[in-house]
């Protein structure tokens, strides 16, 4: 009796360290945000088996660049409707865990006057808020940039908390240029600092960080260049990281494919690049990382999938995250046209938005088989030097 008694609450003893050990691998700081179980549970919930994030966190200035290539004008009624559109799709939940929102969606409603962020919970899906003021150029480059919005930012996530988002997006932009050296060392040490500092305020106020170091696909750039830049700046990341004490598993990655650039005269097939990817990936992130959520980054919306989905295919090596999707364009680029801005289209665009997120939930598990959307799904939607 007694002696089972003690097994049992040296049992019980143990698995309270191993929760407080995984919870604190802030290093040697010994810091752990007072939000570590909630921000774990988030992290993991987004990347569950099936299921990925839609990015419907267009600025307002390029959400007017989408309404007028569907002659629709940019007003607030208008994007209340066309995102009310997206979250109202029926059984969309099914295949996505997680919206990324513009700071005026966030407090926007439904015509039937429930917040977006209520309204996605009843659905149990959870609500992401776009924090980055935009990049700025960094003096002493060749054009790069750097992300702005670190100032007031622990209020405003405080106050987005409160409005009902619980994971945060910051969206840090380099470039390869061979001939300049671009991405700079300044530049990978300036953008992953940046993020690493975003990542632990974030989590100081109960919101998980999407980490996001996009590498831009401009460029001749040959697929090998991609993976070896791509590792390099996510080793700068994962430097900052550790160095801000940011709970890795606390925290999402939104990085780009490992592709050869837009103007590559050599083209890559579906398994080039995920080999390329998944080796990457390997290589640069630490398996503390939950999920990993993929930015489409001007591939059709077909390519986006077949993608994620040879990625996920691959059996020959582990791979320790959950690799899935955070689509902006790619999810909603057919959905936008079926709409067209016209309320008798709205069914059939929440049909056509609900196939392509049952495409990316499926490719989550290596069980696409290609086709959804036709035509208009193989459209690209590369737009150089892309900013939001």
């Amino acid at each position: 009796g007694g002696g089972q008694r003690a097994e049992q609450e040296i049992r019980v003893m143990l698995r309270s360290v191993l929760l407080c050990t995984l919870a604190a691998s802030a290093y040697s700081a010994g810091w752990t945000p007072k939000h570590a179980a909630e921000l774990m549970k988030t992290a993991k919930a987004i990347g569950a088996p099936g299921k990925g994030i839609l990015a419907a966190d267009e600025s307002t200035g390029t959400i007017a660049k989408r309404f007028a290539s569907i002659n629709t004008e940019n007003t607030e009624a208008n994007r209340q409707k066309y995102r009310q559109l997206l979250f109202k799709t029926p059984k969309m939940e099914d295949y996505i865990s997680g919206v990324i929102m513009y700071e005026e969606t966030l407090y926007q409603k439904s015509d039937e006057g429930v917040a977006f962020p209520e309204l996605l919970k009843s659905k149990n899906v959870l609500t992401g808020i776009k924090v980055d003021t935009g990049v700025v150029e960094l003096p002493g480059t060749h054009g790069e940039t750097s992300t702005t919005g670190l100032d007031g930012l622990a209020k405003r996530c405080a106050k987005y908390y409160e409005a009902g988002a619980r994971f945060a997006k910051w969206r840090a932009v380099l470039k390869i240029d061979e001939k300049t050296g671009c991405p700079s060392t300044l530049a990978m040490q300036e953008n992953a600092w940046g993020l690493a500092r975003y990542a632990a305020i974030c989590q100081s106020e109960g919101l998980v960080p999407i980490v996001e170091p996009e590498i831009l696909m401009d460029g001749p750039h040959s697929i090998e260049h991609c993976a070896k830049v791509t590792e390099e700046v996510l080793s700068y990341c994962y430097k900052a990281l550790a160095d801000n004490h940011v709970l890795l598993e606390g925290t999402m990655l939104k990085p780009n494919m490992i592709c050869p650039g837009s103007e590559s005269s050599k083209a890559c097939t579906t398994a080039e690049m995920a080999y390329h990817t998944v080796m990457t990936l390997r290589r640069a992130v630490p398996p503390a990382v939950p999920t990993i959520c993929f930015l489409s980054g001007g591939q059709s919306e077909e390519e986006a999938t077949l993608n994620l989905n040879a990625m996920n295919a691959i059996s020959a090596v582990s791979k320790p995250w959950a690799l899935t999707f955070s689509y902006g364009r790619a999810l909603q680029a057919s959905c936008l046209k079926a709409w067209g801005g016209k309320d008798e289209n709205i069914e059939k665009a929440k049909q056509v938005l609900f196939e392509r997120a049952k495409a990316n939930g499926e490719a989550t598990l290596g069980k696409y088989a290609g086709g959804a959307g036709g035509a208009d799904a193989a459209q690209k939607l590369f737009v150089k030097n892309y900013s939001y």
